[in-house]
């Protein structure tokens, strides 16, 4: 019985096609300058990675990982701000909002351009912390 026989037939079986590997095997090990020889090779004019790779005999994806692991990386420019400026809001006529359509027994009431709607079943109290919130509130001007 074969070691390689997948199906642990003892009979013997004739191999149809062989194909014997040549090169290095395993991993290789690159200096530095065969590295950057190589991929310099690669960047001349009209060169292709894959014609490289083949003629020094490694994968066209390491040759493509050698290239960007050289690459320089540009400075990115130096970090600054905008100078901002902030002016002050132009006085501009207000206009007075579309009345709302108030329902039976709401009040409507505007103080210094500050419209408070009062609606049927609020509290007296609340109603007159809130006027007198918006009267003693500062005015924008």
């Amino acid at each position: 019985m074969s070691g390689f026989d997948p199906t642990l037939d003892p009979k013997p079986v004739q191999v149809r096609r062989l194909e014997v590997l040549t090169g290095v095997g395993g991993r290789r090990r690159w200096s530095p300058d065969d590295k950057a020889r190589i991929v310099e090779e690669s960047l001349a004019p009209g060169a292709t990675v894959s014609e490289v790779a083949r003629r020094h005999d490694i994968r066209p994806q390491q040759l493509f990982g050698w290239r960007r692991g050289m690459r320089i990386p540009e400075p990115e420019p130096p970090m600054s701000f905008v100078p901002a400026l902030v002016e002050a809001p132009q006085k501009s006529e207000r206009t007075r909002p579309k009345p709302v359509r108030a329902g039976r027994g709401d009040i409507e009431l505007e103080i210094d351009g500050v419209v408070v709607r009062v609606c049927r079943g609020a509290e007296a109290k609340t109603v007159a912390a809130v006027i007198k919130a918006v009267s003693g509130a500062p005015r924008p001007r």
